[in-house]
């Protein structure tokens, strides 16, 4: 294993790679490598009784954080842990998933079956097959943020043995999962934020119509080429989900028309980076697959079904509502990095049995201390849902909150917060 180690300002730096199978179910077949980097305080780099704490990054297809400088949660977390941060399998460093790799499959049933080495029980494996083999099996907790907290659930169901302790930021998944429940509840929120971003600047409710307006009736192309349709434009109010993203949202479109009524070059080249997920497409790609469960499929696009009985979401209606969270088959149509995945989108859409992520009877007999931040106006993950599993979860308490959106992990005391609430209960396991 070849380690690089180096210094940055407030941490000392390991990283490295390990191979791991692309199917766990075969271990001697294909291989592919997950990549990871820890942190830890400069004065305590060669404490080897310092515990561990391994972060479970957002997505679906998240790669860890590179921040620049250190802040937020690694503040509260480098003077307690060495800090290990493992790249989802598939993003990041850890053999990233392209469309360059996509397009080399024969077919769209070849492509989804690839792509379901991608989800929660596999990324476990992975994370398993780091703390054993190069941590040498010590327990270490986790901090989830957003679908790290599937990954926490799916942790606990299949190997609890190797957590001391479990903290979660907005990532409670419903249980059993059912994403048209959950697109039910999300498609309701996302009309509350946009009916709150237009009481905050009522001046955007004319503006994001013109621009609206403006799309419907011609040809827009984005700097790489794709088209900017309205509906890619809605999807836009995924921002409204995060604490600044009301004001970025206002930035974006009070900025986007020149005086003689076209379209800026700096609007659309934001909304490009915005919306491609050029760095992150499986983003888009597992956004329903993390639903999948044992014989629960198939989903046959639920968010897509659900628009379609949500007219008030219509690309022509005024005021326009801005969507969430929320993966369309146009999608893969229209957005350039996500064109080669359209034949596997297809297949997954009409997949009924899927790998099992949940142990119900494990999770409700749990004794790993579990402390998780709901966030109350929480628009990708449903807040009802989360109390519904927390409350059949063991050994598991909940901070309800509307002090933060669903970035509350980056306060920089949320984490702490967590914290005081398991060591109020006794503390982490050894």
């Amino acid at each position: 294993m070849n380690v690089v180690e180096y210094a940055v300002p407030g941490a000392w730096v390991r990283e490295f790679r390990i191979e791991v199978p692309l199917n766990w179910s075969e271990p001697d077949g294909e291989t592919i490598e997950v990549f990871v980097r820890e942190l830890a305080d400069p004065d305590r780099r060669h404490d080897e009784k310092l515990p561990l704490l391994t972060f479970l990054q957002g997505g679906p297809g998240g790669s860890n954080p590179r921040p620049a400088p250190l802040g937020g949660w690694l503040s509260e977390a480098l003077p307690h842990y060495r800090v290990v941060m493992v790249d989802q399998r598939g993003t990041g460093g850890s053999s990233p998933v392209d469309g360059g790799v996509i397009e080399a499959f024969p077919d769209g049933r070849a492509a989804a079956d690839y792509l379901l080495n991608f989800r929660a029980d596999s990324i476990v494996r992975d994370l398993e097959h780091v703390r054993t083999t190069a941590y040498e099996g010590r327990r270490w907790a986790t901090l989830a943020q957003s679908f790290g907290g599937w990954i926490t659930l799916t942790y606990l169901s299949f190997a609890p043995e190797a957590l001391t302790a479990c903290y979660v930021c907005g990532g409670i998944p419903g249980t059993p999962p059912d994403p048209d429940e959950v697109y039910r509840r999300t498609f309701t929120r996302a009309a509350a934020k946009t009916a709150d971003f237009y009481r905050r600047y009522p001046q955007d409710v004319d503006t994001v119509a013109r621009i609206a307006d403006l799309l419907a009736g011609q040809d827009v192309r984005l700097p790489d080429g794709s088209p900017l349709s309205v509906r890619r434009f809605q999807s836009l109010g995924g921002d409204l989900g995060f604490g600044p993203g009301h004001l970025r949202l206002h930035w974006l479109v009070s900025e986007a028309l020149r005086p003689d009524g076209r379209l800026t070059d700096g609007f659309l080249e934001q909304v490009l980076v915005k919306s491609s997920t050029a760095g992150n497409p499986l983003f888009w790609t597992l956004q329903e697959s993390i639903y999948g469960h044992e014989g629960n499929g198939p989903f046959r696009w639920s968010a897509q079904r659900e628009r379609d009985r949500r007219p008030e979401f219509g690309e022509h209606q005024r005021p326009l509502l801005f969507t969430s969270e929320m993966a369309f088959p146009w999608m893969f149509e229209e957005f350039t990095v996500l064109r080669p995945f359209a034949p596997a989108m297809a297949a997954l859409a009409e997949q009924e049995v899927w790998s099992p992520l949940y142990d119900l009877e494990r999770l409700a007999a749990n004794e790993v201390p579990l402390a998780a931040a709901v966030y109350h106006d929480d628009v990708f993950v449903d807040e009802g849902l989360q109390r519904d599993t927390l409350s059949r979860l063991g050994n598991a308490q909940a901070w309800v909150t509307n002090e933060f959106e669903h970035d509350g992990i980056g306060s920089g005391r949320t984490f702490s917060r967590l914290r005081e609430m398991v060591r109020d209960r006794g503390g982490e396991l050894r």
